[in-house]
């Protein structure tokens, strides 16, 4: 806690002297190369389950399962490449590495050879460019791994340990996530469904150079703060004459060999964060009860099921970029005053809704606090289970209404803020949590089983949505059996209202063992 004593200035020692609009100057510079590495990520996502289906004729159900693989790998590799980055190279020059194998990644998916066809019931895909996809696919995961979380602990050494604007600062990076996100939507979605997949590719790709510009022209602005933490090191002979940098970058280019692999074998993918997330939490759990006193034990068994039931909620709300993709684009009329809006352009709705709700949630939790009527953590989650779930169930039903192609589009606005709100109140509160509840010692290693676990819900979300595909033009098609998805919409909707329900009675318990932490 910070000493109420210590002068604004005291507060403040080791943050970045320059500011800008009171702030580190060095925050601009992390914003923008964040803002437009979401763009690339997110532009390329919103169109990639559509992409598969209708160019290269995937079922809806592979498609699902392509693009669960690769979301789970994506929120894998972060781990190991903040190791990377804490270990030998720093934050700068991961950033760097992680932004040149994205710019690679996106650009390559700009040349994605023939259409598929049909032969009778068989569909003709040209292999070689098949191949191409997926190495580019496993380029952008290799370079999310090296950028997403070593872009993050910049903003953190902008400021010193106890300065209050830190909060702010993390509140204002966010933000541009969001930012690059409704952009890419909106742009590459249109561009990608109006003008060919592979211009809205190519757009993504395009946003991550800016972004790789915008770091490397800013560098003067970190003043240092994401240098290697021993540069001497990195000359050190790792094999030959091999330093230690060149060999930490071919490693990461052996993960992306690893992830091209991995995505035309997208099955194991499941099994891969299932066996290494129930690892994870055992080592978590055997370190509580060997190396830690009561409270710090009674903490980390708290974090570890909270951890572990997050899982269920990014499997849910996931759904947006597949099979929620999939139902906009062949059962909803998406004619607004006269403009029809292209389906992967749907999937705007939840950053658009997390730009216009976070500050309200901000500063809805403050003046609960205030009143002592704020939900603790563990209530939160189960808030945010409940509303998912609750979505889900009465986004089914309404559905059930109207056997049309030509559904109202309130409805897909209603699910996308049943998505937003339930996030509002489990994804920042989540990511507190860990840094709250985990032992000092390895803080690191916990908010790295968070996003494993974060991981393996994207992963589950394309094995769900994979359960909704069937019928349509021969066994390769790419339509939803839309009965077969209200069915399934239901049932998760009504198993996450139910543990919603299972851990509000946990939550006393929970309370308890969390000593005195909201």
């Amino acid at each position: 806690m910070t000493d109420s004593k210590l002068s604004p200035e005291a507060m403040k020692a080791g943050s970045q002297e320059r500011e800008f609009m009171g702030h580190p100057i060095g925050l601009t510079v992390c914003f923008l190369t964040e803002m437009w590495e979401r763009f690339s990520y997110y532009g390329m996502r919103t169109i990639l389950v559509l992409y598969l289906t209708k160019y290269h004729l995937f079922s809806a159900g592979k498609a699902s399962m392509i693009y669960g693989a690769y979301a789970g790998l994506v929120y894998m590799m972060p781990i190991i490449g903040g190791y990377m980055a804490d270990r030998y190279l720093g934050s700068r020059k991961a950033v760097t590495y992680g932004a040149l194998l994205l710019v690679a990644g996106h650009s390559l998916m700009a040349f994605h050879g023939p259409q598929a066809y049909m032969d009778g019931d068989a569909v003709v895909r040209n292999d070689f460019y098949i191949n191409i996809f997926f190495f580019a696919m496993a380029l952008i995961i290799g370079g999310v791994g090296f950028l997403k979380a070593n872009i993050s602990t910049i903003v953190g050494a902008l400021y010193g340990k106890d300065d209050p604007r830190r909060d702010g600062g993390f509140t204002i990076f966010y933000m541009g996530i969001n930012v690059g996100s409704v952009l890419s939507t909106i742009l590459v979605g249109y561009v990608g469904e109006v003008y060919g997949w592979n211009y809205g590719f190519g757009l993504a790709g395009i946003g991550m150079l800016f972004g790789l510009l915008v770091f490397l022209g800013g560098q003067k602005l970190l003043e240092g703060r994401a240098e290697p933490p021993k540069p001497e090191v990195l000359k050190e002979s790792a094999v030959g004459p091999i330093n230690k940098e060149w060999a930490v970058y071919l490693f990461g280019f052996v993960l992306v060999l690893i992830s091209w692999i991995m995505l035309q074998y997208d099955e194991l993918v499941l099994s891969l964060l299932g066996v290494t997330g129930i690892i994870m939490l055992g080592i978590m759990l055997a370190y509580g009860f060997m190396k830690c006193e009561a409270e710090a034990r009674n903490r980390l068994i708290v974090a570890s099921f909270l951890i572990a039931v997050q899982s269920v909620f990014w499997a849910l709300f996931e759904q947006q970029a597949a099979s929620l993709t999939l139902l906009a684009d062949q059962q909803f009329d998406r004619v607004v005053f006269g403009f029809e809006i292209p389906a992967s352009t749907v999937q705007s709705l939840n950053p658009g809704f997390i730009v216009l709700l976070a500050p309200v949630f901000a500063w809805m939790w403050v003046a609960l606090s205030r009143k002592g009527i704020e939900p603790s953590t563990p209530g939160k989650f189960g808030i945010a289970m409940l509303l998912i779930g609750l979505g889900y169930v009465i986004f089914s039903w309404g559905m059930g209404l109207d056997d049309s192609t030509s559904k109202s589009m309130l409805w897909m606005v209603w699910i996308y803020l049943s998505l937003t709100v339930a996030e509002l109140c489990l994804s920042p509160v989540g990511l507190s949590m860990v840094t709250k509840l985990s032992p000092k010692t390895i803080v690191g290693m916990v908010m790295g089983t968070w996003f494993l676990f974060t991981a393996l819900g994207n992963n589950v979300a394309g094995w769900i949505s994979s359960l909704t595909g069937g019928g349509g033009h021969g066994a390769d098609s790419g339509t939803l059996d839309i009965a077969a998805t209200m069915e399934v919409y239901t049932t998760i909707g009504f198993i996450s209202i139910g543990l919603g329900v299972f851990i509000f009675i946990l939550t006393p318990l929970m309370k308890k063992y969390m000593h005195g932490i909201h």
